[in-house]
């Protein structure tokens, strides 16, 4: 915890039919207990899972760190650019990349939490191999190898960074991203070609159809399954929407977890379309694509920023399919970037696990 109290912020409820033909808000009319029954001692803290990577599940954390204590990371292990590519192709690793940015991302606000977030993401400028090489990817890659044990190695250098909860890979063996890709090849804009590898997907000047992971059914880390069976909330999103939110969704034991969990579900919109994955998309369209990703997947909350949702009425009507609420906040920093701002962020959540379910003050 960091003691710093986020701003409150102000919340636009848009509540359509829920699952089972009432409101989707009516199970918060019992606070005394959470979903399925369980009772909640109050002043305890929620137990939150969040699900992403890159930068969209590190401004979750970062907001996130501030309303709970008890918070668990479950981190994407596809990507294969950049340091955390060249690591994977020479030793065989996971890539730490995602995995070191979730671990910076709950570094505290104070000087050692913020001298050692800055260590670990620093990046070596030279002429050699070590050019662009981050800090913390070798830390976390060393770790593995003296320890063998990749969740042991990642709460070891939580540890020490102090961090505000725990990092942990969706999957013990590192991925494919593949993608189905309409119009990849500008020359040809009407075929669709098979897109190979997270950092070429992102970038894809084409239109995704669908992504699916090598291989197509990868063992999820006992973990991360545990920790999101046992959850109060799991947070999905925001970040790249395919490939960084929707993996999660094929790692088919971690899809089980989130469709069986009895914790409550909340969905992160993005701020703006992405350039090449997700150009030209709205809010309701990030819906479509993720529930043909996993039909049985059901959601509790879906919160976007007011500013970014043109038409209310689509995206209500698209989160219904799911049984869940819309919740509209000022979530962006306020200097005209398509970012969050982790304390606005951190009242819409704060907020939203107040209305739907919350029993007595967490914090």
């Amino acid at each position: 915890m960091t003691g710093r109290t986020p701003r409150l912020s102000r919340l636009r409820r848009v509540v359509p039919e829920g699952r089972g033909g009432r409101p989707a808000d009516a199970r918060a009319a019992r606070p005394e207990q959470a979903r399925g029954g369980k009772p909640r001692r109050r002043g305890t803290q929620p137990k939150v899972v969040a699900l992403g990577g890159g930068m969209g599940l590190s401004a979750s954390l970062a907001a996130l760190r501030r309303i709970t204590g008890d918070l668990t990371a479950v981190v994407t292990v596809a990507d294969d650019g950049g340091s955390s590519g060249r690591l994977r192709d020479e030793l065989g690793v996971l890539p730490p990349g995602d995995l070191r940015k979730a671990l910076a991302a709950l570094c505290g606000d104070d000087d050692w939490g913020q001298t050692w977030a800055r260590v670990i993401q620093h990046r070596f400028q030279s002429q050699g191999d070590l050019h662009e090489h981050a800090v913390g990817n070798l830390l976390i890659v060393a770790l593995w190898e003296q320890l063998g044990d990749h969740v042991q190695a990642l709460d070891l250098v939580g540890k020490l960074l102090g961090a505000h909860g725990r990092v942990l890979p969706m999957s013990a063996v590192p991925l494919e991203l593949q993608a189905l890709v309409r119009g990849h090849d500008p020359e040809r804009p009407d075929a669709v070609d098979t897109v190979r590898g997270q950092a070429t997907v992102a970038l894809t000047p084409g239109e995704v159809q669908s992504v699916h992971l090598v291989p197509s059914d990868p063992p999820a880390v006992p973990e991360a399954v545990d920790a999101v069976l046992d959850a109060d909330w799991v947070v999905l999103g925001p970040g790249s929407w395919f490939s960084s939110v929707i993996p999660h969704l094929l790692v088919p034991d971690l899809l089980d977890a989130l469709v069986e969990t009895k914790a409550r579900r909340v969905l992160s919109l993005n701020l703006a379309p992405q350039p090449g994955e997700t150009e030209g998309f709205s809010p309701q369209r990030h819906l479509e694509v993720l529930g043909r990703h996993a039909p049985k997947l059901a959601l509790d909350v879906v919160l976007a920023d007011e500013a970014a949702v043109p038409d209310r009425d689509s995206l209500t009507d698209a989160a219904k399919r799911f049984g869940a609420a819309v919740e509209l906040a000022p979530v962006a920093r306020t200097d005209g970037t398509p970012r969050h701002d982790p304390e606005l962020l951190a009242a819409a959540y704060d907020r939203i696990f107040r209305m739907h379910g919350r029993i007595g003050p967490w914090r």
